[in-house]
């Protein structure tokens, strides 16, 4: 017979819960570096949890305005501010002329003497002035057929203008005259204006010419006036721009 006695009821154990069912592909899930079980609003829940645990802090991206986006486009007005000027600023409403006469010489000058090359370019529209009031031109720069020969393939060096005989002729820029005189080769009665850095214009067929050797001429000022000598058919201006002893087309230039 046991020394002491038992007194009192023995208490009873809790009731253990089933075992939980094991997932036969838990394992190569987690070895393939994902994980796919639940659903992804309990996975999102999960890591915000976690996160909060650990005193993470969670940021959420908002949108914002987009370079180049205007400010109305984004909902905002831009803050206006007044600009004042001085007192002792000089304000005038006047138009300014474009350019003048000068400006023709100067922008030709600068065009000229900033080229990187030999010569100039082959044209820069506007910089030369017209050498008649009135241009009509007729026989272009470039090959034709001679109206002296009637053969194809002559290589006019010039662009010719229809002009009544005694036509003012003036010069298409500032420059010295390096040559007045007869030309040889059928230009007739010829002056060459040299405006400078390999840049020349030529003055053919005149009925009489009002510039010598050596004068220096103003853009405009009267070089002669047209007529129909030399190798001509009738009265006009045979009209040439050189670049270093090279003819170009002057319609380039006009």
């Amino acid at each position: 017979m046991p020394k002491h006695r038992v007194s009192g009821r023995r208490r009873a154990e809790p009731a253990r819960p089933a075992p939980r069912p094991r997932d036969a592909h838990r394992t190569s899930r987690r070895r393939n570096g994902r994980w796919t079980g639940g659903s992804p609003d309990r996975v999102g829940q999960k890591l915000a949890m976690a996160a909060a645990v650990s005193g993470l802090v969670l940021m959420a991206a908002l949108p914002t305005t987009a370079a180049g986006t205007s400010a109305s486009a984004a909902g905002t007005v831009p803050e206006r501010r007044e600009v004042r000027a001085p007192e002792s600023a000089s304000i005038s409403f006047t138009p300014v002329p474009l350019r003048g006469s000068q400006d023709f010489d100067t922008q030709l000058r600068a065009i000229v003497a900033a080229s990187d090359r030999p010569g100039v370019p082959l044209g820069v529209k506007g910089s030369l002035s017209g050498p008649l009031e009135t241009l009509r031109g007729t026989s272009g720069f470039g090959h034709r057929v001679s109206p002296m020969t009637g053969v194809a393939g002559e290589f006019h060096s010039g662009q010719d203008f229809s002009a009544a005989c005694g036509t003012e002729v003036r010069a298409a820029a500032d420059g010295t005259v390096v040559s007045a005189g007869w030309h040889p080769y059928g230009g007739g009665n010829r002056v060459v204006v040299d405006h400078g850095n390999g840049l020349e214009t030529t003055y053919n067929h005149l009925a009489s010419m009002e510039a010598a050797k050596g004068d220096v001429l103003a853009r405009g000022a009267t070089v002669g006036t047209s007529g129909s000598t030399g190798s001509s058919t009738g009265c006009h201006l045979h009209f040439e721009v050189l670049i270093s002893g090279r003819p170009v087309d002057p319609m380039g230039w006009l």
